[in-house]
């Protein structure tokens, strides 16, 4: 074993020194922006040079270019291309849907964490496990979420905790309080399951902190120059890898036990009905247990960390805006104190709020396919069989072309227009799904996209005609933006919570 310890330093040595060697005689960039692209390694010193900060380096590189699309060529003759050309993002989502999906390799890199889950599927797997979570978003069930599970959180759980912070004048991490919101609320709506994770005492959860540290060491993992290195410390099981074989029981031991105790409850009485996404799944005859874990984990993955999110950048957005803080709270003000479902789907301004914020900050900042065959985009970028492909939400938000001159500005008026017959008030308009795919489009069309606004809308509204967030950190200070497999604040964010005069 020492020996392959030996032969394994050896092998990182040799690539250490060949980036030491080029990166002492060449720059990384040339003029035109494109990072450098040398024989064997590709662009690989570019791509560790930037890595801790990709999603901003890839989005720089778009925003720059004519055609918003570029190749960025990998180790050992790989190609992966960005876009954020609506046109071609069309073409990759809808039109050439049947080209471009997950594909062996990314299949292999997440397998450890989501398995044959709908987030890592394709096929025959992905359309079943689609249709049977299709039932849980109708206008029924959507109703049931407001009225039942989240209004119960939000004032059972979530304005306490405000309360108690306010009145004691502690400082609490809003990120890791969301988080906590939407992991309950998910689990009760998807699997009928309470993990009560958002307590008072705000417990700690061992199955969250490994969430968390998979997440990384998956996407780590995803984005690495030479994959050869990570599927090398896999095989050995040393380093990260060995840390991630730690995690993975741990995440896997709650979704089982998710799993056994609605068996249990459907054994029990055959005759409940089916009406979360885990009944319904299990009572389809299905019978893997390891498939249906799978499926539970790729659910809390998209309703937890999507939300929360979005709530986290859309509460900083508004502490630094107090002008749209103020007319967020008319539209509150006009509803009433606990709104019913129509009254949130009603809130047009704080719609066009949360919109304004994830086109500055989507929750999924970049998207993955890859390429079952030859195919050319309609910008005319040739695209070979295998080439991994990148949509990329995050550079496409920030893009003159698409959002104007001001497209810096936090402007959630740039969603709405007056209305004709009234005018104090406000029509939303909705963007192109092309050039704002923050909710994926075409067949693949995220599902949960009314369910999660509606279930911001709904926070907001019981947050902020209660309290003001303040943030904790300095004046002016920004967030440190990090992005895994979804974009979050580094180290969280900090607040001081204050209650609202009435």
């Amino acid at each position: 074993m020492s020996n392959i310890y030996l032969l394994f330093s050896v092998f990182l040595f040799l690539f250490s020194l060949i980036f030491i060697i080029i990166s002492s005689k060449s720059k990384t960039t040339i003029s035109n922006n494109l990072p450098k692209s040398y024989p064997i390694i590709g662009s690989a010193i570019a791509i560790k040079k930037h890595f801790d900060r990709r999603v901003q380096w890839t989005s720089d590189i778009l925003q720059k270019l004519p055609s918003a699309t570029f190749v960025l060529h990998r180790p050992l003759g790989h190609r992966q291309i960005f876009t954020g050309n609506p046109a071609n993002v069309q073409h990759i989502l809808k039109t050439h849907f049947h080209i471009y999906h997950k594909g062996p390799n990314m299949h292999y890199t997440l397998f450890d964490f989501l398995g044959n889950g709908i987030l890592n599927a394709d096929g025959d797997t992905w359309k079943f496990q689609r249709q049977i979570a299709s039932h849980e978003f109708n206008t029924m069930s959507l109703r049931k979420f407001i009225e039942t599970v989240v209004d119960t959180e939000l004032s059972q759980r979530l304005i306490p905790i405000l309360s108690a912070a306010a009145a004691n004048e502690t400082v609490l991490d809003l990120q890791d309080i969301f988080q906590r919101f939407a992991f309950d609320n998910i689990c009760k709506i998807a699997f009928g399951y309470d993990p009560e994770y958002l307590l008072q005492s705000l417990p700690v959860a061992p199955f969250a902190e490994a969430f968390e540290e998979t997440i990384k060491i998956i996407s780590d993992r995803f984005n690495c120059a030479f994959p050869i290195i990570w599927k090398m410390k896999k095989f050995f099981c040393i380093g990260s890898e060995k840390r991630l074989k730690e995690m993975i029981p741990l995440v896997r031991d709650l979704a089982t036990n998710i799993v056994k105790e609605k068996k249990a409850e459907l054994k029990k009485n055959s005759s409940i009905e089916s009406l979360d996404i885990l009944s319904r799944l299990l009572s389809s005859g299905v019978s893997d247990e390891n498939f249906v874990t799978d499926v539970v984990i790729s659910f809390i993955l998209a309703g937890r960390d999507t939300t929360s999110v979005a709530l986290t950048w859309f509460f900083w957005l508004i502490s630094c805006h107090q002008k749209i803080e103020s007319t967020v709270l008319e539209e509150i003000s006009d509803k009433s104190e606990d709104p019913i479902f129509e009254e949130v789907k009603d809130m047009v301004y704080t719609h066009a709020c949360l919109c304004e914020t994830m086109r500055l900050y989507p929750p999924v900042p970049v998207d993955n396919k890859m390429a079952k065959g030859d195919d050319i985009f309609p910008d005319g970028t040739q695209v070979k069989k295998g080439t991994r492909v990148t949509y990329h939400p995050y550079a496409m938000g920030r893009m003159e072309a698409l959002w104007g001159p001001d497209w810096a500005e936090f402007m959630p008026e740039r969603w709405l227009v007056k209305d004709e017959a009234n005018n104090k008030k406000w029509n939303f308009v909705a963007k192109d799904p092309y050039s704002y795919p923050v909710f994926q489009a075409g067949p693949r069309v995220c599902l949960g996209k009314e369910m999660a606004f509606l279930q911001m809308k709904r926070v907001v509204a019981g947050v902020l005609s209660r309290f003001e967030v303040v943030p904790a950190a300095d004046s002016g200070e920004k967030p440190v933006y990090i992005a895994y497999l979804t974009s979050k604040m580094e180290g969280g964010f900090p607040v001081r919570i204050k209650e609202r005069a009435k």
